[in-house]
């Protein structure tokens, strides 16, 4: 069994990297394993430890920590967040493509770890279209928003980092581009060697149709 493909997702601030993802997800969720980060902050209303994250205390976050458990981690207000590598690596050797979606700084500490993996890197058409979407969302103050907005500026600068860009212009386009990238990643050679194998061998029943096929060609011909 072939091993599966390490997808990684991370794009500028505020650029709808969760709404494209569950998209994909509904989709592909047969093929692709989405990998659920973990934190030690406690859950919040309605959160499902397994589902929204890992919940777990900060005592056993270092200890994964001491022991490498972690493709990437960051501490944020005072809680830890991380991709646990073991259930990443279950999946990839079950030969499922596994799915991250994570921060930038995040997803540069797993292209390290994890050089195989697939960087797709998800940016707005403009930063003028981006503060158009945050200011009509309407849930965050202006001086908010322009932090957003510098913060995703800076973001992008990391871009050529990755290997591929998806423009998030229009949703459906912006989905389908990325499961374009995920259709493509699985038809690589590497992939597909068991089909190359495959191709190389003979079918009987089908030699045995073949050989009637022949036999009435070289009657025609007489």
């Amino acid at each position: 069994m072939a091993r599966g493909t390490l997808f990684v997702m991370t794009g500028a601030s505020g650029v709808g990297k969760g709404t494209i993802r569950a998209q994909v997800m509904g989709y592909l969720h047969r093929s692709l394993h989405y990998s659920i980060s973990m934190t030690t902050r406690a859950p919040r209303p309605g959160e499902k430890n397994g589902q929204d994250y890992y919940f777990v205390s900060k005592e056993e976050f270092e200890a994964r920590i001491a022991r490498n458990g972690f493709l990437e981690y960051a501490e944020f207000v005072g809680n830890y967040y991380g991709t646990p590598r073991e259930p990443v690596e279950e999946a990839l050797n079950k030969g499922l493509d596994v799915l991250l979606e994570i921060e930038v700084q995040g997803a540069l500490q797993v292209a390290k770890q994890a050089p195989d993996a697939v960087m797709i890197f998800i940016v707005p058409p403009s930063l003028s279209e981006l503060k158009h979407r945050l200011l009509l969302r309407g849930t965050e103050s202006l001086e908010k928003i322009e932090k957003r907005l510098a913060q995703a500026r800076r973001e992008m600068e990391a871009a050529h980092n990755f290997h591929y860009v998806v423009v998030n212009d229009e949703l459906g386009s912006a989905v389908n581009d990325f499961m374009a990238i995920i259709r493509a990643e699985r038809l690589r050679y590497p992939r597909m060697k068991e089909a190359i194998a495959q191709a190389l061998t003979h079918d009987p029943e089908i030699d045995a149709e073949n050989a009637v096929l022949e036999e009435k060609i070289r009657k025609a011909g007489s």
